[in-house]
């Protein structure tokens, strides 16, 4: 039923830390009634379904680091939490060539419901925990989790991990630059999407509010296994440490998102 549904997952942690993990995309479910979207099992199983091997990472980095962290417990395919509530794509029904049944037609009906139960409940829970923060004093930093397939088009794509951001870098830049510290990555900047997507989780939460935040995306290929996945917490835990610590993550800072634009090269955002 739907009714027993809920649309989003917690794990606890020290709020005093100013650091909050978020996890739009972290599974495929589909609650009772929806079944697969009219897709076979597989396609549910691809990247247009989920990022896979996001959960985990964010589980092992929220539980290394002592932080909250709040997840989407449904599959975008539903309805895209990183999207904003007019966005064409926060309901689609073509992905990556492959056509979503059951999101076509869509009533206005319909889509006014998946919002109210599973898009809202997650925006309303994360808009809470910020004033969690805010109620004991602290200023978080917000990092949110990705991943990305890792072929695209018939090509490997060349990065390990890259780092998203819009119009402020204070996460991003030094995020960036502690992963290409490690020696052996490939680190991508705004690819192969581009930060500036206005309406998305981050420019909702963040990008309006002032608050400091990056979105890394890891390649699905280096994260499809619980021991891949291992390692990448405890390589990545302290980077994420070093650049929390910074003290300009914390201090309520707004950014002109279109002067940023103007200022870089759009890439595509998917």
């Amino acid at each position: 039923m739907l009714e027993n549904f809920n649309p989003i997952e917690e794990i606890s942690g020290d709020l005093s830390k100013g650091l909050l993990l978020l996890c739009d995309h972290a599974r495929n479910t589909l609650p009772a009634g929806y079944g697969t979207l009219g897709l076979p099992q597989s396609e549910l199983q691809r990247h247009i379904g989920y990022d896979i091997g996001a959960e985990a990472l964010t589980r092992g980095l929220a539980e290394r680091l002592g932080v909250p962290a709040i997840l989407t417990t449904y599959s975008r395919l539903l309805i895209d939490p990183n999207r904003g509530e007019d966005d064409p794509t926060l309901i689609r029904q073509l992905y990556d060539g492959t056509i979503i049944p059951g999101n076509y037609p869509l009533s206005a009906a319909e889509r006014t419901s998946r919002r109210d139960r599973f898009y809202r409940p997650y925006h309303d829970r994360i808009a809470e925990c910020l004033g969690e923060f805010a109620g004991i004093g602290v200023v978080p930093a917000v990092l949110a989790i990705h991943s990305m397939t890792d072929r695209w088009n018939g090509q490997q794509r060349p990065w390990h991990f890259s780092v998203l951001w819009d119009s402020d870098r204070r996460f991003a830049g030094p995020l960036m630059e502690g992963l290409r510290a490690i020696g052996d990555l490939t680190i991508g900047e705004n690819e192969p999407y581009d930060g500036a997507l206005e309406g998305d989780t981050l420019y909702r939460h963040c990008t309006l509010a002032g608050l400091s935040h990056a979105l890394l995306e890891v390649r699905q290929d280096l994260v499809r296994e619980d021991d891949q996945i291992g390692e990448w917490v405890t390589r990545l835990a302290p980077v994420i440490v070093k650049v929390n610590a910074l003290p300009h993550n914390h201090v309520i800072q707004k950014h002109d998102s279109r002067t940023a634009r103007m200022a870089r090269p759009a890439v595509k955002r998917n």
